[in-house]
């Protein structure tokens, strides 16, 4: 059970060859990287709007979207990979 948990975990993660390419400046790796973030940068920008007859509605604030894919870029850019000293590298 505890096998499957970790599986599901790194299969969810950026391999580092392309978050390394990303802070680059590799546009085709930055392009993976906004990607992969996509949904969640949008869910972040969903704002609750009110019509004038006082019904909400859910919508994405293109602006705020802008503005997070904005910032990971920046600091992808920004990131200076290392590799991280596993077992296997002492």
């Amino acid at each position: 059970m505890r096998r499957i948990k970790e599986q599901k975990c790194t299969a969810d993660l950026l391999p580092f060859h392309i978050i390394e390419a990303a802070s680059a400046g590799d546009i085709e790796a930055i392009q993976v990287v906004l990607k992969h973030y996509e949904s969640y940068i949008r869910a972040l920008s969903i704002r609750k709007m009110f019509d004038e007859s006082g019904h909400v509605h859910y919508c994405v604030d293109e602006t705020l979207r802008q503005r997070l894919e904005m910032r990971l870029i920046t600091k992808t850019l920004e990131f200076n990979p290392r590799p991280y000293p596993g077992k296997n590298n002492r």
